[in-house]
């Protein structure tokens, strides 16, 4: 288990609705600092919150923010995009950016940082989603399944110097990535940031979050054709 207690905390995709709330809800555990990155600046009007530029797409971009970093003890990988379209139509350069923002990113900031989350005894914390195990996204699905497969793995790997690895998967939260006007059912993001650090603290593995995700959850272990009822009339 890991304290936000004097912590310095990086939340990347710190400009999106719950990038938002998680800057907002360490502050509030009493974090020391909190690196806010983004590829958008956002005005934090708190001297504890470092605003920074990553573009996870960007290897460069990437190991310049970690190099901003080093001091960090826990890391929230929570940038992603969500682009609409197939993954046999979509523009190839959308699909591959999809992979490189919410994957291959994530991982190889989580390499960069590595060292300072061992020193630290510290943690990782990857938003991954409940489309990590249901495939309606498309490209943004796949990118999140293989996401969900890297969190279980860097558990594995840190697990021999004490840094706590915690997958978050929650169902519809009311951030801007969400499309329609009806916001009915979705989980507010300040509820959501709160449920992640409390899991943090309390040292799970895991976070399930909400009615939507809990019941995809459930249906792993099920026929196919349980998450994709369409698949039966084949």
């Amino acid at each position: 288990m890991t304290s936000l207690t004097h912590a310095t905390v990086l939340v990347t995709g710190a400009s999106g609705g719950l990038g938002k709330a998680l800057v907002r809800a360490a502050l509030d555990r009493g974090a020391d600092r909190v690196y806010a990155a983004s590829r958008t600046n956002t005005e934090w009007h708190d001297d504890r919150v470092v605003s920074l530029h990553v573009d996870l797409a960007d290897a460069e971009s990437v190991e310049l923010l970690a190099a901003q970093t080093r001091d960090a003890t826990v890391l929230v990988n929570n940038a992603a995009v969500f682009p609409r379209g197939d993954l046999l139509t979509a523009d190839w350069d959308v699909v591959e950016n999809t992979l490189e923002t919410n994957l291959t990113g994530p991982l190889r900031l989580t390499r960069a940082l590595a060292p300072s989350l061992r020193a630290a005894h510290g943690a990782l914390v990857n938003i991954n989603s409940v489309l990590s195990w249901l495939a309606v996204g498309k490209a943004h699905s796949v990118s999140k399944a293989g996401a969900w497969m890297a969190t279980n793995a860097l558990r594995l790997e840190f697990a021999p110097d004490g840094v706590q690895v915690l997958g978050v998967y929650p169902g519809p939260i009311d951030t801007p990535m969400q499309p329609g006007d009806d916001r009915s059912g979705m989980a507010d993001p300040a509820d959501v940031a709160a449920a992640i650090y409390d899991a943090v603290e309390a040292g799970d593995d895991e976070l399930v979050y909400g009615p939507t995700a809990e019941k995809v959850h459930g249906a792993l272990a099920a026929p196919v054709t349980a998450l994709y009822p369409a698949l039966a009339s084949r």
